[in-house]
């Protein structure tokens, strides 16, 4: 029987009845619900850094636009399914003054939650034409977009960027791009789970394929803002979100109110479609729709079957937190920042007892601290690693699903740790480091 800080015949167990082959090779909501069990069974609260949601307190003001819809009776009425006006102009003016580009109201589009918008471009992307097949994943990524292309039966491909970073990013889109069958690419920015953040010149290489090869580019904008390195969190003040829109109108965005607005209870999320996109025809898409114009398709054929709308009294809450940011008095940076200074304490404790930084570079720059970061340690690869981090009281997920090829990396997610479970935390790695 192994000696370790949380009861081995306990912890050992519960993987068994788990049924799961490894815990390194396990999805997020899996370790989630074997932690859940291994903490119910043995009283001791773990390390957990396996799931991207947030630990900061919803918006206040977000809430209150929320209760005071819901006391005027909109829980009773069925939304439109492209949105209530108000949060429309507000998703407009939000990225006008936070990112700099220009996009009518009738393009932006509430969703339930950012994942029910990628679930709707996936599903519409791959009808454009007959002879394109295939997504692009620019990797690593969220492994549930991958989970969304089995569950729908399209093709994806994937590859890792951290060695294609820079100049050498064109020369590795550009060999997928010319084959013909690739119809979308999809990346976030900051990227889950590495956290690297693509620079200028990066995002004008996409852009330039993009309009070349005529492919649709779906930006996740999850931590909008959160690159910490620079502030931009001062509405129509320069610097600017950055995003390939400056550099194509082949876009879509994906905007999410979980992570910037702390609002993931009530699935929210914005979709902004290009002026351009919105309004363009393909033929193609009339096999299964009723319409060729990408829009309408979108809105009456894609989002109407999976949802019939999005949360109305959720799209109130939204529209007082845009509304909030656009004037000037709520600062969409602020409170996020915690994150930040979570991130950098954490790194410097794994860093401390012998653990290594896996992406640890923006090319020739610090990769920021933030939301996320990747460790590894010497001599173990990321399912040895993870499946022995559980005996430890610390969960976190494998980069393995990710599309990483950084075979020894883990990811930890910096949300829900709080600062007087610094010690805890030190002293596990150092426990950690001791055994290995």
């Amino acid at each position: 029987m192994k000696r370790t800080l949380i009861d081995y015949k306990i912890v050992a167990e519960k993987i068994t009845a788990s049924g799961l082959k490894s815990v390194g090779t396990a999805s997020i909501r899996e370790i989630k619900k074997l932690v859940d069990e291994i903490e119910k069974a043995t009283g001791e609260k773990f390390i957990r850094m396996e799931m991207g949601i947030p630990g900061l307190p919803s918006e206040i003001i977000g809430v209150e636009g929320q209760i005071d819809a819901l006391k005027k009776g909109v829980a009773a009425k069925y939304p439109d399914i492209h949105g209530i006006p108000e949060l429309k102009e507000g998703i407009s003016q939000f990225v006008k003054l936070f990112m700099d580009i220009e996009v009518n109201p009738e393009c932006c589009l509430p969703t339930v939650g950012s994942m029910q918008g990628s679930f709707a471009s996936f599903l519409m992307l791959s009808r454009l034409y007959h002879h394109r097949d295939t997504t692009l994943f620019i990797d690593p990524g969220f492994p549930v977009h991958k989970q969304q292309h089995r569950v729908l039966g399209r093709k994806f491909e994937s590859f890792d960027v951290y060695n294609y970073r820079g100049e050498k990013l064109r020369e590795k889109l550009e060999s997928y791009f010319k084959t013909g069958l690739i119809h979308s690419v999809l990346y976030s920015n900051p990227n889950n789970p590495s956290w690297i953040c693509f620079t200028e010149d990066e995002l004008k290489i996409i852009g330039e394929l993009a309009t070349k090869y005529n492919v649709i580019v779906m930006e996740d904008l999850a931590y909008f803002g959160m690159d910490f390195r620079k502030d931009y969190s001062k509405p129509g003040v320069p610097p600017y979100q950055p995003t390939v829109a400056h550099y194509t109108n082949n876009y879509i965005l994906f905007i999410s109110s979980s992570k910037v607005f702390s609002y993931a209870g009530e699935r929210i999320g914005m979709m902004v479609i290009s002026n351009q996109l919105y309004h363009t025809r393909f033929e193609d898409l009339l096999q299964y729709y009723p319409s060729s114009q990408f829009g309408y398709a979108m809105v009456f054929g894609t989002l109407y079957p999976l949802s019939s709308g999005t949360s109305h009294s959720a799209q109130y809450a939204l529209t007082a937190m845009l509304k909030a940011a656009i004037n000037g008095s709520f600062n969409i940076v602020e409170s996020v920042r915690a994150y930040g200074k979570k991130a950098k304490v954490m790194k410097k404790l794994f860093t401390d007892n012998g653990f290594e930084i896996v992406y640890d570079t923006d090319i020739d720059q610090p990769i920021a601290d933030g939301f996320y970061f990747t460790f590894s340690y010497p001599g173990m690869d990321a399912e040895a690693l993870l499946n022995e981090l559980v005996y430890y009281g610390i969960s976190a997920i494998s980069l393995l699903i990710t599309g990483s090829e950084r075979l020894e990396g883990i990811r930890a997610c910096t949300s829900l740790i709080q600062p007087e479970q610094f010690g805890d935390l030190e002293d596990r790695l150092k426990r950690f480091k001791a055994d290995h």
